[in-house]
C-alpha cells in the first residue's frame, strides 16, 4: 500500500511544473540480468535484479549562504519479489550545506564505503566488494560530514549513534584526493578506517588512475573482528579499457585464502543504457566454491 501511494505521488509531482522544479529530481536505475549460478549444489538459472532503485533528491537555497540537501532512495526488485519485501530503504537523509561543507542526518553509506570511489568494477553484482570484505556498510542513526575540497583533498566522517542502552557508537573516517570518476583528474586516492562498525574495525587504502587509455585500480584492506580479535588481510586489483562502444573489464579480489576473479564487458546503447555480460568465480577456504555467468541490461533515469 505504501509503495503504490508513494509512486502515485511521485508521478504526480513529476508532472507539475513549479518555480522550484529544478530543486529536486526523481532518479533511479533498472538493472536486470539472466544469470546462471552454481553455488555447490548444482547449476540453476535465475532472473536477477542487481540493486535496481529509485529515489528523490534535491537541494534548496536558504538564507545566510546555507542550502538544505535531502535524499530518499529505495531498492526495488522488478525480477522477483512481489510483496512488501520488494521495497527496501537505501540512503535517506536531510542535511545542511555551506562554506563549512555538508552535514547530514539519517541513513547513509559510511565514509569507508564511499572512499572506494569507482575502483570496484563489479559493484552491485556477485563480485561486489562485500562478497569477501567487511566495511560495505549503510548505517541508520548516522551523522555524516564531508568537508569542502582543499587543493583536491576532502575529509569524510561518519558517526553512528548507539540507538539502545547496551550498544556502542561507531565511527568511520576517510581522506580522499581527486575525482573518483577520473574526469577532472587522472588519478584518485583515499585512505579510510572504521571503528567498531557493525562489529568490525577496518582500514582500507584505494588508488585508481588512467594510464594509456586503461583505468587501473588497486585496494588493500585489513579487517578485525572486534569480539574475537581475528584479523584478515586482502587486496583487490581492477583493470578496464574502453573500445569503441565497449568497455572491457577484469577484477581480482582476495581475503586471506579466499579469492574471486571476474571478467566482463559493457556495450553502450546510449548515454543512459547499456548491455552487459560477466563471469565471476570464487574459491573459498571454508565453504563451497561458486561460479556465476550473467547477461543483462542497465538503464538509468
Amino acid at each position: 500500500m505504501f509503495a503504490k501511494t508513494f509512486i502515485s505521488i511521485a508521478l504526480a509531482l513529476s508532472c507539475v511544473a513549479t518555480a522550484q522544479a529544478k530543486d529536486w529530481e526523481i532518479y533511479g536505475k533498472i538493472n536486470v540480468s539472466a544469470q546462471q549460478s552454481d553455488e555447490g549444489e548444482g547449476s540453476f538459472g535465475e532472473l536477477k535484479s542487481n540493486l535496481s532503485r529509485f529515489g528523490i533528491k534535491g537541494d534548496y537555497a536558504l538564507e545566510d549562504g546555507l542550502t538544505v540537501v535531502y535524499q530518499l532512495e529505495w531498492e526495488v526488485d522488478p525480477s522477483d519479489e512481489a510483496n512488501e519485501k520488494n521495497i527496501k530503504s537505501r540512503n535517506q537523509f536531510i542535511g545542511l550545506q555551506g562554506a563549512f561543507g555538508t552535514v547530514t542526518a539519517g541513513r547513509h553509506d559510511t565514509a569507508l564505503k564511499m572512499s572506494q570511489g569507482k575502483v570496484d568494477l563489479f559493484n552491485d553484482y556477485e563480485a561486489d566488494l562485500k562478497t569477501l570484505w567487511k566495511g560495505e556498510n549503510r548505517m541508520s542513526d548516522s551523522i555524516a560530514y564531508t568537508s569542502p575540497s582543499f587543493q583536491g583533498f576532502k575529509l569524510m566522517l561518519s558517526h553512528v549513534m548507539e540507538d539502545e542502552a547496551d550498544a556502542k557508537d561507531a565511527q568511520s573516517y576517510a581522506l580522499v584526493y581527486g575525482d573518483d570518476s577520473l574526469k577532472e583528474s587522472d588519478w584518485y586516492a583515499s585512505i579510510a578506517m572504521d571503528s567498531e562498525m557493525n562489529g568490525y574495525d577496518a582500514t582500507r587504502a584505494t588508488v585508481q588512475a588512467k594510464v594509456a587509455g586503461f583505468k587501473l585500480g588497486a585496494m588493500v584492506q585489513q579487517q578485525e573482528d572486534v569480539e574475537t580479535g581475528e584479523k584478515s588481510d586482502g587486496y583487490l586489483a581492477s583493470v578496464s579499457y574502453p573500445l569503441n562502444k565497449w568497455e572491457l573489464k577484469t577484477q581480482y579480489q582476495t581475503l586471506e585464502d579466499d579469492n574471486g576473479v571476474s571478467v566482463g564487458a559493457d556495450y553502450s546503447l546510449g548515454k543512459n543504457t547499456k548491455l552487459f555480460g560477466w563471469y565471476s568465480s570464487f574459491d573459498f577456504e571454508t565453504k563451497v566454491d561458486s561460479n556465476y555467468l550473467a547477461v543483462g541490461i542497465d538503464h538509468k533515469f
